[in-house]
């Protein structure tokens, strides 16, 4: 890809994109991977593909929720999710971008588009988390104005965090 914005579009998940935004899931929190929780990140990876991501449409759908992905070219180059996180806010969930496609405003627009969705939803305030070791992500979010709610150190594992210790960031977003 070049340093150009790719052109992009922004469309609902399809079943056909399931090996796509199944091996960018993989990839994404492998990269992330430190060296001493590479087997905490197997097991994670594990887990939330048995109860989440092999099964997006039936998760995100039963949830009243919905999962989009970026697509360049008939690439997936992103993907994110929404959960309803009480009666008036959404969680966003899964948003990832390929690390060759880093860089180039994806993940900005896959934030515009989910707080659209929101909005559009009806929904106050758009929620989400992320972790240290995510550190353009932190950027991102709080370049986007979303405010840190609460940080706290997650020892227990679960499809939505690792566990292991790892620092995690709260934030939200009135809309």
């Amino acid at each position: 890809m070049s340093d150009a914005t790719p052109s992009i579009s922004i469309r609902p998940f399809r079943a056909a994109d399931r090996d796509a935004v199944r091996d960018l899931f993989i990839r994404v929190n492998r990269s992330i991977a430190p060296a001493p929780l590479k087997e905490k990140f197997e097991a994670y990876i594990a887990r939330s593909l048995a109860e989440e991501i092999d099964r997006i449409a039936d998760y995100y759908g039963d949830r009243d929720g919905g999962f989009w992905v970026a697509d360049s070219n008939g690439t997936i180059v992103g993907m994110f999710g929404i959960e309803p996180d009480g009666p008036d806010a959404m969680e966003l969930r899964r948003m990832y971008v390929a690390p060759e496609a880093r860089r180039r405003g994806i993940a900005r627009q896959m934030l515009v588009f989910a707080e659209d969705e929101c909005r559009r939803r009806g929904m106050q305030s758009l929620t989400l988390s992320t972790s240290e070791l995510q550190g353009e992500a932190l950027a991102l979010y709080r370049a986007a104005g979303y405010r840190l709610q609460k940080e706290e150190i997650a020892e227990a594992a679960s499809n939505k965090t690792l566990g292991g210790g790892i620092r995690r960031y709260h934030f939200d977003k009135a809309l």
